[in-house]
C-alpha cells in the first residue's frame, strides 16, 4: 500500500489530485490558516514537524510553485519552487521512508530559458540528486479553473503531433501523477511530450 505526501494541496493541481484520490491512503499538506486544522496543517519550514509527517509516507507529491503575479504576495521562485522541493527533499531523507519522490516542473525545464524554467530546473536537480527515486511530471499549457490556453492551441498541436506542447486539464496531469504514485512505476523519467501522454492515455 503507497502512503502519498501531497505538497501544495490547497493548488489547482492539488486540489484535483486530492479530489481524485479515492481510496489512496493520502496526506495534504497545507498552510496555516484560520479554520484549517489536521495533520497535514503546518509550515514546511519546520523541520522537524515536517519529518515527522513524513516518517510513514512513502511518496512525496511536489506540486508547489508559485506565478509572477504572485511576486506582490511575497512569493518568489526560488522561496516556492526552490525552497520548498529542497525541504521536502531534506525531510524525506531524514524520515526514511519515502521511496519516490513526484515532481511536477514544467515543459521545457530540460533546456530552461528565463528565471521561471531556470528555477524549475533548479528544483528537478535537488530532486535527481537526491537520491530518491523520483518521477518528473512536464506539463504545458495547464487547463483548469481560470487557466486556459491560445485559442486554437490545443487542435494545432495535436494535427501537428506537437505532444510537448498540447494543452493539458489539470485532473488528466492529477489521474497521470496518482497512476504513477500508486504503481510506483516511470522512475527515474521525466515524463514531457509524447510519453506525459502515454501515461494520461493509459489511465484514460
Amino acid at each position: 500500500m503507497r502512503k502519498l505526501f501531497v505538497a501544495g494541496a490547497t493548488g489547482v493541481t492539488g486540489r484535483a489530485v486530492v479530489k481524485l484520490a479515492n481510496g489512496v491512503d493520502l496526506v495534504a499538506h497545507m498552510r496555516p490558516k484560520e479554520g484549517r486544522s489536521g495533520a497535514g496543517v503546518f509550515e514546511l519550514s519546520d523541520a522537524d514537524t515536517l519529518t515527522a509527517a513524513l516518517r510513514d509516507r512513502t511518496t512525496v507529491l511536489q506540486l508547489i510553485g508559485t506565478m509572477r503575479t504572485r511576486f506582490a504576495a511575497g512569493d518568489t521562485y526560488e522561496s516556492s519552487d526552490i525552497g520548498t522541493t529542497q525541504q521536502l527533499v531534506d525531510a524525506a531523507k531524514r524520515a526514511g521512508s519515502v521511496d519516490h519522490f513526484l515532481l511536477l516542473t514544467s515543459v521545457g525545464a530540460g533546456s530552461p530559458v528565463g528565471a521561471y524554467l531556470k528555477a524549475k530546473a533548479e528544483a528537478e536537480r535537488i530532486v535527481r540528486e537526491s537520491g530518491i527515486p523520483y518521477t518528473m511530471f512536464r506539463p504545458s499549457s495547464l487547463i483548469g479553473e481560470d487557466r486556459k490556453p491560445p485559442p486554437g492551441m490545443a487542435g494545432f498541436t495535436k494535427l501537428f503531433h506537437m505532444h510537448r506542447y498540447r494543452p493539458i486539464t489539470v485532473e488528466q496531469v492529477a489521474q497521470a501523477m496518482l497512476r504513477v504514485a500508486r504503481e510506483r512505476s516511470h522512475l527515474g523519467e521525466a515524463l514531457e511530450g509524447k510519453s506525459l501522454w502515454e501515461v494520461v492515455d493509459a489511465g484514460a
